[in-house]
């Protein structure tokens, strides 16, 4: 399977850190020095990513000005021979024609989001990746899932999965193990949004990265509203398996959800402490604070 193209939807209100988003899109809101959405465009692009795809929603032009060319600050930084910043916006600026943006006019969920990108992806499997959450890992979690993608039969589906604690299974997607493939990936033996406590059939997680077949666009089309009111992609993915096999990929990676303050606050620790300019510094101003 020769996975092109990437999903990203961006269309979310950020709700859960306002008032931050209020007026700024949230994967606009930077860990150390770049925003969120540049960490998972540079995850697909080292998975092989040709064509990126944002599904967008109102107050989000601030992520195509990211992704275009700014003739201004780039003519102010040769002005002033600062050569390294000019190599950084260099090495961030995607190929001519490699992205594309669509709009969700309304907040429909999901799925809904996924669906709006359905002439953009084609006929051919693409991955979703959801901006609010980072992997710390390289190789990068959506590179490990197409590594894992070339080793199974055509018309396979793919979800990252984690284990999370029993107790915390109703806050998730949750899938059930079937037959393991190696060490890291099984079958999926169902799939439940959500699960009240105590009925979950695992503890894996389904996190936010899929490579799915562009056979969910269909199932989408019809798909009935969902939980809160919205259409949701693991009701599709659930539709979808009856006809096809899903397998969960346990990535090796530290996930961080940055769409809540406690975990973006946590990711801009974590990825500090991975730059070896910054780690110093910054253990020992918490030396500080948890001195006190």
């Amino acid at each position: 399977m020769k996975i092109r193209k990437a999903v990203f939807p961006v269309a979310g209100l950020g709700t859960r850190v306002l008032p931050a988003t209020k007026a700024m899109p949230k994967e606009m809101l930077t860990i150390v020095d770049k925003p969120l959405i540049q960490y998972v465009f540079d995850e697909a692009k080292e998975a092989g990513i040709e064509h990126f795809i944002f599904v967008t929603g109102r107050n989000k032009v601030a992520i195509e000005d990211h992704f275009d060319r700014m003739y201004e600050l780039d003519a102010t930084l040769e002005a002033r021979g600062k050569r390294a910043e000019l190599e950084i916006l260099a090495r961030d600026q995607p190929q001519a024609g490699a992205v594309s943006f669509t709009r969700q006019q309304a907040p429909l969920g999901l799925g809904h989001a996924v669906w709006c990108a359905r002439d953009i992806v084609g006929d051919e499997p693409f991955a979703v990746v959801l901006p609010d959450e980072l992997v710390l890992h390289s190789p990068g979690c959506l590179k490990q899932m197409v590594e894992a993608a070339q080793a199974l039969p055509d018309k396979s589906n793919l979800l990252a999965v984690q284990e999370v604690p029993a107790d915390q299974t109703h806050q998730y997607g949750i899938c059930g193990v079937g037959k393991r493939h190696g060490g890291s990936m099984f079958e999926v033996a169902g799939m439940v949004e959500k699960p009240a406590k105590g009925t979950a059939p695992s503890n894996f997680s389904i996190t936010g990265r899929y490579i799915l077949q562009p056979d969910i666009f269909r199932i989408l089309a019809t798909q009935p509203r969902g939980a809160g009111g919205e259409i949701q992609l693991t009701d599709a993915m659930i539709g979808l398996s009856a006809t096809q096999n899903f397998y969960g990929v346990e990535f090796a990676g530290e996930r961080h959800d940055c769409g809540s303050k406690s975990g973006f606050l946590r990711a801009n620790i974590a990825y500090a402490m991975a730059r070896p300019d910054l780690r110093d510094g910054l253990r020992e101003e918490m030396k500080k604070y948890l001195g006190t």
